[in-house]
């Protein structure tokens, strides 16, 4: 197989030849897209296609890979979050479609979500629900939701319940998946489930979601796409939306085309060979740092369940001279950045991800820490920059773009 990197673009056209080791990241182009979904895009792309149809086949598609009655393709995981709130309010009452986000003749407007839910995976996960025009409930606080705050907040008002499952998320404290849909069944309430970056795309249908989101271009490596697969009424409902705020979130025939060709693929896809794969570069890179004093490794298991793991690097700055965030920001300077999973960065460690990485990238990225701390090992003054700094530093960029 053709390495893609022989044929790189990036340098050519003015951009930085990222290695990704931090995960699928949409700040990094998600993934890489698969090429039985390239070869699709490709070939369906010169030609014209009833859009409806098109859309039919991705139902039948969602269903079989997710264990749904329907489904259909949006513009990404976040929109399919914002459309399916819409469509538990709606349903599928055109006149209604057509008047959201004004709410104000619906009899259901509120969405209920745990307090340790609501975090930020690039933008705030209640901002996706409020602009279908929903009313947002906070259930429980941050660090604890119980079940009788969950029914508590169910009203004549409430249309859906969001589940998140994110390692944004509280891990601890949190309603357990099926006691929360059980108790919302309870009461009639449809629940959502936002598994953007979840590799199980059946579990959350057979525990009882009603609608589960997940993202084309993470672990599917599809192209920029959400899937939405649930209760085939609901899905419906979801699907109408694209004649009024959907229509903003809409995907064009070359991302539905992809996102069936990447299912398909992921149906053929020798998950096991590549868990090999990658878990020969952790245990590589663990070889490359034993020996560095103030370095500590370990594979660590995704915390949500997904089936990979990635390398936790513990950093002793009296050990290392240099402290952990600074090692990810030398990873990521210079002509070829390596962007490190950096998320927990203030607590001394940050994590290194295999699952996004050409055939040789493992030896660069492992090459540029040993040179990294061979540097500051032998460097006059230690290392240690200021968090709050970082923390400016990256927001100054945004602030100024295109500047």
């Amino acid at each position: 197989m053709t390495n893609p990197l022989d044929t790189d673009p990036r340098p050519k056209t003015g951009l930085r030849p990222v290695i990704n080791v931090s995960g699928t990241m949409t700040g990094l182009g998600a993934s890489i897209i698969v090429p039985d979904a390239i070869a699709a895009m490709t070939q369906f792309m010169p030609h014209f296609i009833e859009m409806s149809a098109l859309q039919k086949q991705a139902s039948a598609v969602i269903a079989k890979l997710c264990g749904s009655e329907a489904g259909f393709v949006t513009a990404s995981a976040s929109a399919g979050l914002t459309i399916a709130c819409a469509a538990a309010m709606t349903g599928s009452d055109l006149a209604a479609i057509e008047r959201l986000p004004d709410t104000a003749a619906l009899p259901r407007d509120e969405i209920l979500i745990q307090a340790g839910h609501m975090v930020h995976y690039g933008a705030p996960v209640e901002q996706a629900l409020r602009l279908s025009g929903a009313k947002v409930v906070p259930v429980g606080t941050a660090t604890l939701a119980e079940g009788y705050q969950l029914t508590g907040a169910i009203t004549d008002r409430t249309a859906a319940a969001v589940y998140v499952v994110s390692h944004h998320c509280v891990e601890y404290g949190q309603i357990p998946f099926e006691e929360f849909a059980t108790l919302c069944h309870a009461r009639g309430i449809p629940v959502i489930v936002d598994a953007a970056s979840e590799y199980d795309l059946t579990g959350f249908i057979a525990k009882g979601a009603d609608i589960a989101l997940y993202s084309a271009h993470k672990f599917l490596g599809g192209p920029t796409a959400g899937i939405v697969a649930g209760r085939k009424a609901l899905v419906r409902a979801c699907y109408l939306q694209n004649l009024g705020i959907g229509r903003g979130m809409k995907v064009g025939k070359e991302g539905i085309v992809g996102a069936i060709a990447a299912m398909q693929a992921w149906m053929k896809r020798d998950h096991a060979a590549i868990r090999a794969r990658e878990t020969g570069y952790l245990k590589y890179w663990q070889d490359r740092l034993s020996g560095f004093a103030g370095i500590s490794t370990r594979i660590a298991a995704d915390p949500t369940g997904n089936p990979l793991s990635r390398l936790r690097i513990d950093v002793d700055v009296e050990g290392t001279r240099i402290s952990a965030w600074d090692i990810v920001d030398a990873l990521a300077a210079g002509e070829m950045p390596i962007i490190a999973r950096d998320h927990e960065v203030e607590h001394h460690y940050f994590f290194l991800d295999p699952c996004n990485l050409h055939p040789g990238q493992e030896k660069i990225v492992g090459d540029r820490l040993v040179a990294i701390l061979d540097g500051a090992r032998k460097a006059n003054t230690p290392r240690i920059g200021s968090l709050v700094e970082r923390r400016n530093r990256y927001l100054k960029p945004l602030l100024a773009w295109p500047d």
